[in-house]
């Protein structure tokens, strides 16, 4: 017999609403005890925006072809950049600890197949530093700064309703990207905050913080640091170049079709290695084809991109739909637990902007 499978998100909003007594939430609470001791997120930068992005024709691509890097090549967080700030598949909530916490696991629920040994990366980066990029100034390439609202539908024993949140944030060559999800009992948000270099988005620091009703916040912390990467378990393990988080993965997917880095057509495949909170994968994204997604703006056209295999077991699943006429962003992000359990997010209004001139004069708020 297979062991239960972990918890995510929705399988501890059941749960939640299960727990018979005092007795159950301090077993519960005590589980979270732990993670809940890591220090808050940074602050989160300031960003005014301004106006509707309207549809539009997709840019003519300003890539120009350059040598990719060579496998193995360090992480660009290895150097890190002059003032910059600190640096689907990780369930969406981490599972507590004790028999409480499998307590609401669907005995249906299929355990997905663990990745071959070779699909993990542990190989060891070499450990010359690479430069990042010059100037403050990350170029025109990157999207303004961006807030994209999502209508949230779900399933587990039941429908699931809610809203959930996605901001890009720019300042000079340093970012953040913010995926909030919010279903009442439960609320979730996934940061990633790093530098701009000429090979994308590179990460030095991804958090993530839960808030269930009566217990303190769960939070989990990844450090890209110089050749490493620093796991939230405090296992340091090499780090390739060109790694992404579970928040950053779909914004440099949108600058890779953007910029032409990578086409757009059926059967291609999209490779990045990817760090989550427990491990690290290989990644690959295969490009389904076209599809019509419905939304307030009409039925767009879009590109499905969807993960080319199962990942371990607790890491979710998620697909994506790209809409070139508004620069690339997900319009529709479809994460799964296992055939019956899902979340399904999907546009809900036109994306907001910053005003151009104030793409790079985003500031932290204060605390």
């Amino acid at each position: 017999m297979k062991a239960p499978r972990p918890p995510g998100l929705l399988v501890l909003v059941v749960l939640l609403l299960h727990l018979l007594g005092a007795h159950e939430v301090q077993r519960l609470h005590e589980g979270w005890l732990r993670d809940a001791a890591l220090p808050p997120p940074p602050p989160r930068m300031q960003v005014d925006f301004v106006r509707e992005m309207a549809l539009h024709s997709p840019p003519p691509s300003p890539f120009v072809a350059r040598p990719r890097p060579a496998p193995g090549a360090p992480h660009p967080a290895a150097t890190p950049a002059p003032a910059a700030s600190e640096a689907q598949q990780e369930p969406l909530v981490q599972p507590a600890s004790g028999a409480s916490a499998t307590a609401a696991v669907p005995p249906e629920a299929a355990e997905p197949a663990a990745p071959a040994a070779s699909d993990v990366l542990t190989a060891a980066a070499p450990s010359a530093p690479a430069s990042a990029v010059a100037g403050d100034d990350p170029g025109p390439e990157w999207p303004l700064s961006t807030r994209l609202s999502y209508l949230l539908t779900g399933y587990f024993r039941g429908p699931l309703n809610g809203s959930a949140q996605v901001e890009w944030l720019r300042q000079g060559r340093d970012y953040q990207v913010h995926l909030d999800v919010d279903l009442g009992l439960i609320s979730r948000r996934m940061s990633s905050q790093g530098v701009l270099t000429p090979e994308g988005i590179a990460p030095q620091r991804y958090d993530e913080e839960t808030k269930l009703v009566l217990m303190d916040p769960r939070r989990a912390r990844v450090l890209f640091q110089p050749g490493e990467v620093q796991l939230t378990t405090g296992v340091r393990e090499p780090v390739l170049r060109g790694a992404q988080d579970a928040a950053s993965q779909f914004v440099q997917l949108t600058w890779l079709f953007l910029t032409g880095r990578e086409p757009l057509q059926a059967g291609h495949a999209v490779r990045f290695p990817l760090v989550l909170p427990r491990r690290q994968y290989a990644w690959q994204y295969d490009v389904v084809g076209e599809a019509l997604i419905e939304t307030p703006l009409g039925a767009l056209p879009t590109w499905h991109l969807k993960p080319a295999r199962a990942a371990a077991p607790g890491d979710l699943l998620a697909e994506v739909w790209l809409a070139p006429s508004l620069q690339y962003l997900p319009v529709r992000i479809l994460i799964r637990q296992d055939a019956e359990t899902h979340i399904d997010l999907v546009l809900r209004r036109a994306p907001l902007q910053a005003a151009p001139e104030s793409a790079a004069s985003g500031h932290p708020r204060r605390p």
